[in-house]
C-alpha cells in the first residue's frame, strides 16, 4: 500500500471535521484519526523520513506530506535532542502525534490583556511529554514551547488547519516577555515529500 493511498482518505476525514469548524471536541476527533495514521510504521519511519545529521548543523527536518492550498496540512517532523522553541501560538488549530521519540511540551496561558503588541506575560499551565500514545492538540491562540531531551531524535506528525507556510500572525515570546514574529524568525523551509 502506498503512503498516498493512506494519507488521502485520512485528509478527507480531517477536511470534513475542519469544514464544520474545529473546537476542542473536533480536535480530539482529529487526534484519534492521526494516532491511527501514526501506527502505520511501515510507511512512516526514519528510513523513509531520515532525522537530521547533527554534524551538518541541522537540528530539524520538516517533511510536508500534502499540498492542497489553504486546507489542513500534514507534516512529519524530526527533531534532534536539544532542539527547543520559544513559547508560540499557531494561528490555526494544531495537533502533534508521535510516531517515535519524546518531545516535552510546555503549555502556557497568557496573563496580560494583549494591549501591548511587543510584550506578553505567560504562566506555565502544564507539561506534556508527547510520545507514542500521548498526543497534544491546540487551538489557534493556545501557546506552547517544546524541547527534545534525551538521546534520540523524534519522528512526529504535525497537522495544522492551514499550511505553516501561509501563516502570517504567529508570534513567539522570549524569556524577557518580548514578542517576536515567529513566522520569519523561526521557520526553516519544509521538505516537500508529497507525490512520492
Amino acid at each position: 500500500m502506498s503512503r498516498d493511498s493512506v494519507i488521502q482518505p485520512f485528509l478527507a476525514q480531517v477536511r470534513a471535521i475542519h469544514a464544520r469548524g474545529v473546537d476542542r471536541a473536533g480536535l480530539q476527533q482529529i487526534v484519534k484519526l492521526l494516532e491511527g495514521l501514526a501506527e502505520r510504521r511501515e510507511l512512516f519511519n526514519f528510513e523513509r523520513f531520515p532525522a537530521p545529521d547533527g554534524a551538518t548543523g541541522e537540528t530539524q527536518f520538516r517533511y510536508r506530506l500534502n499540498d492542497d492550498g489553504e486546507s489542513p496540512t500534514l507534516y512529519v517532523n524530526s527533531l534532534l535532542p536539544g532542539k527547543a522553541t520559544l513559547p508560540h501560538n499557531h494561528e490555526t488549530w494544531a495537533i502533534i502525534v508521535a510516531v517515535e521519540g519524546q518531545e516535552l511540551n510546555r503549555v502556557y496561558r497568557r496573563e496580560d490583556d494583549g494591549s501591548d503588541p511587543a510584550r506578553a506575560t505567560l504562566a506555565l499551565e502544564r507539561e506534556i511529554v508527547v510520545q507514542p500514545g500521548t498526543s497534544v492538540a491546540f487551538l489557534g491562540e493556545d501557546l506552547h514551547g517544546i524541547r527534545v531531551e534525551g538521546d534520540s531524535p523524534t519522528l512526529h506528525f504535525h497537522l495544522y488547519g492551514r499550511p505553516l507556510e501561509s501563516l502570517e500572525h504567529r508570534y513567539g515570546v522570549k524569556d524577557d516577555g518580548s514578542v517576536v514574529n515567529y513566522n520569519k524568525s523561526q521557520m526553516a523551509p519544509s521538505i516537500e515529500a508529497y507525490g512520492l
